[in-house]
């Protein structure tokens, strides 16, 4: 087992061979976390990976094929296992290694595992196939779903300089934000043909696109470029105020948050420029793209910017 932060403890076979096993989910299955990710010192860099494995099983349940009840009875157990987690009876040789890393990695750093439970939460409005009327409730979900992974994350990068840890952990809820909802307008067709609907009723009635998107061209008469810039201005809002979060962290951890959040700030700007590209496919970004806000992250860029940039929210 693990016992200190910096890696310098032994760390038992069965669990290395567990961290290796959440690495490899999440570098197949998470490219864009991984690339962040992969800019920080092993312990975190393994910590974070076992948040990723245990978030990406909560997440494959709600996604899968299954009835709804067989759904909520998977994700009700998913949380039967992380109480088991929370109260330390993961031995390291339990056969979950999902378990025995996300175990491990709460002994070592002060993460807060409830984060977790709200995940399940959010995976559970969608099983029941929730809609959201305002944008105040939207935020509720994303917040199970996006803003409580950024305060997870935050349980392992730590804060530095005397940093307030509350408003750190604000600011990372609203990064989470900016990143689902980010989300939600690059797979809206994908969600439409799933039967589901994230964005805002009042919004889609506000642009005319209450009918929903199930083709790859906008509903008749709506203003579909006019909701995706709506939506794209409360993302950028949102990013401006979880960017704040950056100098709070170590060099390391502010350049894996700038990265992953810089991979999403710049496909949320693709959407922008080409607001129908989301109804005729997939947006992403080509890798030497991620490749450079990778290196932006390492030199320090974003973070000194930000800040430089005064506070309006003291």
């Amino acid at each position: 087992m693990s016992r200190t932060v910096n890696g310098s403890a032994h760390t038992s076979g069965p669990v290395l061979a567990a961290y290796r096993y959440c690495e490899t989910v999440t570098g197949h299955e998470a490219r864009n976390f991984a690339y962040g990710i992969r800019l920080l010192p092993t312990a975190k860099r393994q910590a974070m990976s076992a948040l990723y494995a245990f978030s990406r099983r909560v997440d494959d349940i709600g996604d899968g094929d299954l009835a709804p009840a067989e759904k909520s009875a998977r994700l009700e157990a998913t949380r039967q296992l992380l109480t088991r987690v929370r109260s330390g009876d993961i031995r390291e040789d339990d056969t979950d290694p999902v378990a025995v890393a996300l175990a491990d990695a709460s002994r070592v750093f002060p993460i807060p595992l409830e984060g977790l439970d709200e995940l399940i939460d959010g995976v559970l409005m969608d099983v029941r196939g929730e809609t959201y009327e305002t944008w105040d409730d939207l935020a509720v979900y994303c917040r199970c779903v996006a803003g409580a992974i950024g305060r997870l994350s935050l349980g392992v990068f730590g804060t530095v300089n005397g940093h307030d840890h509350a408003r750190a952990a604000e600011y990372a809820d609203t990064l989470g934000l900016a990143l689902q909802l980010t989300n939600i307008l690059r797979d809206v067709r994908e969600d439409a043909g799933n039967g589901r609907t994230y964005l805002p009723a009042q919004d889609l009635a506000k642009f005319g696109c209450a009918a929903g998107f199930h083709s790859d061209t906008a509903p008749p008469g709506s203003d579909f470029a006019g909701l995706v810039e709506f939506e794209v201005r409360r993302a950028r809002s949102l990013f401006a105020t979880g960017y704040r979060l950056l100098p709070m962290l170590d060099r390391r951890s502010g350049a894996c948050v700038a990265a992953m959040a810089g991979i999403y700030r710049r496909l949320l700007e693709r959407i922008a420029a080409d607001p129908d590209a989301v109804l005729r496919g997939r947006v992403s970004l080509p890798g030497r793209q991620k490749v450079y806000v990778a290196v932006r992250g390492l030199t320090g860029l974003d973070t000194r910017r930000i800040a430089r940039t005064p506070r309006r929210d003291t």
